[in-house]
């Protein structure tokens, strides 16, 4: 398969520019479940999400010429922090697009890993085609967040961790925005570890690409608000992820938003670590599940990018 080539050159591009992150047994949730839990520590990545293993894969691989010009994105959140940390190891531009109501925090973020932050339209797709074009305008490399072989590729290092530490794995919960890193992790740790299940986890107020999994097609649908910011919205019309997710995932789980701040709480009670939404909803969705005994599990905590209103909210 061609991601499966994809993502073994990622690991020997990136191994020394990301953080092979911990892969920590929890005592707590192993005994709230009666299995084996293993927890894919992502929350303390570089930038604080996985997001940077695909947006340093994806620069490294650029001709030298081109990646000389600098690259584009388009994002209020993590992605941004990603391709903003990337860009500055190798010493380039970037330049990412967000809506005129961005966090300010988050901007501050990027700006302070050396991004230029650029303002346009009211909302995130109003952004995003603003980067695009000018990337195209400019011979600049925009750099998506999920519809790239080598994003998905660089996300995809995380199974290589995960099957170097753990001869066993029986379930692995990850949470599902527009796929990237569910595609990745899902299809090394299916190459090596045959038998183990993948299980979607995605908010009740948006869950696109699992009702499009239903569907059969991508969908158009409204998403709410929701804590799991980081999968919230719409999936890119033709993403590459899409048919990755429809042969990968074995399961999918919708939690409340309820599930997911009870999670949120519970893990920063007893681990006394930050988690973002997004992996709470993986936490909440391994919760849900019906696992049985002695089973061995991972969940993937993607990030720890959380503000503090909304720690005050679930706290």
């Amino acid at each position: 398969m061609e991601l499966l080539n994809e993502i073994l050159r990622a690991e020997t591009r990136i191994r020394g520019l990301i953080r092979e992150t911990p892969l920590d047994r929890s005592i707590p949730l192993s005994r709230a479940t009666g299995t084996e839990v293993y927890l894919k520590m992502e929350n303390l990545q570089y930038t604080g999400s996985f997001k940077v293993r695909g947006a340093m894969n994806r620069i490294f691989g650029l001709p030298e010429a081109q990646r000389a010009k600098g690259v584009v994105a388009a994002s209020t959140g993590n992605h941004g922090a990603a391709v903003a940390f990337a860009a500055a190891k190798f010493g380039i531009r970037s330049i990412i697009y967000l809506p005129s109501n961005a966090d300010r925090t988050k901007v501050e973020a990027m700006e302070r890993l050396g991004a230029e932050a650029r303002f346009h339209g009211k909302d995130s797709v109003e952004a995003e085609i603003a980067g695009r074009e000018h990337a195209r305008e400019a011979g600049l490399t925009y750099i998506s967040p999920y519809n790239d072989l080598e994003v998905v590729a660089g996300q995809g290092t995380i199974g290589i961790e995960i099957a170097r530490c753990l001869p066993v794995v029986d379930n692995v919960f990850v949470s599902l925005g527009g796929g990237g890193l569910i595609s990745g992790t899902a299809c090394y740790l299916k190459a090596v570890r045959p038998g183990v299940r993948v299980i979607a986890c995605s908010p009740e107020n948006s869950c696109v690409m699992i009702e499009s999994l239903k569907a059969g097609h991508l969908l158009e649908l409204e998403s709410k608000e929701t804590l799991s910011d980081g999968t919230a919205g719409g999936v890119e019309p033709g993403a590459i992820t899409f048919e990755l997710c429809r042969a990968l995932i074995d399961e999918c789980v919708t939690v409340s938003e309820d599930e997911i701040a009870d999670a949120m709480k519970s893990f920063i009670e007893s681990h006394h670590q930050l988690i973002e939404g997004a992996a709470g909803a993986a936490l909440a969705g391994m919760m849900k599940a019906g696992l049985r005994s002695g089973q061995t599990n991972v969940v993937v905590l993607c990030g720890a990018n959380v503000s503090l209103a909304t720690l005050r909210k679930i706290l």
